[in-house]
């Protein structure tokens, strides 16, 4: 083979060489900037799930905060409504004691 065919081939698959490299470098910087674009979303979603997560977390300890809450106040007014029973229930009784009490100090006193 003459050596000006062979320079030609040998130029030619340099080129060949160099095309491939350039389109493999081409390809692996789509991949790579893909790659980093689906990274981000994943990170993204997860963050809104997170959030989402938290939200709802935070509504049901609310939730479960405000029924106790509401268990402790219907609590507190029945132990309220007993007391004041049991009081209006010995204020006669009271009563008969303090003019029982005043009377025998008037006769103590005559």
């Amino acid at each position: 083979m003459p050596r000006p065919e062979v320079l030609e081939r040998i130029q030619s698959a340099e080129d060949e060489a160099d095309e491939i490299v350039a389109t493999a470098e081409q390809e692996r910087d789509e991949r790579i900037a893909e790659a980093r674009k689906r990274a981000e979303e994943i990170r993204s979603e997860a963050h809104q799930e997170a959030q989402e997560r938290k939200q709802r977390r935070l509504e049901e300890a609310r939730d479960e905060i405000d029924q106790e809450c509401e268990a402790v106040l219907e609590e507190g007014e029945g132990e309220r409504e007993a007391l004041a029973s049991q009081a209006q229930d010995r204020i006669d009784e009271v009563t008969d004691h303090v003019v029982d009490l005043f009377q025998e100090d008037v006769h103590a006193q005559t």
